[in-house]
């Protein structure tokens, strides 16, 4: 959404800027949902891993690129990630 097009939330800015860090950290911690606070011991194991493209021309059925790209924008990064997942499960890439 452009910025001219952005509505006004319905957020309470003031009860977020009054949050400790405790509370945040407790709220993240109570939610099943969030992905763990990440600590300096994270970053020292992290990896970067920055994955190379490649250009390719390839044949697919019409019904499923067209399903692909029903989906929005982003759509070819999906279809990456699913013959990722499908590589991995056959052991073919990390």
């Amino acid at each position: 959404m452009s910025a001219g097009r952005l509505r006004r939330g319905d957020t309470d800015w003031a009860r977020v800027d009054a949050l400790t860090d405790e509370d945040i950290e407790r709220a993240i911690a109570e939610d099943p949902d969030a992905a763990p606070i990440l600590d300096e011991e994270w970053f020292r194991n992290a990896e970067l891993v920055i994955p190379t493209k490649t250009a390719t021309s390839m044949r697919v059925d019409s019904d499923v690129m067209d399903w692909f790209k029903s989906q929005g924008r982003g759509w070819q990064t999906r279809m990456n990630a699913v013959l990722r997942a499908y590589a991995k499960a056959q052991g073919g890439v990390k």
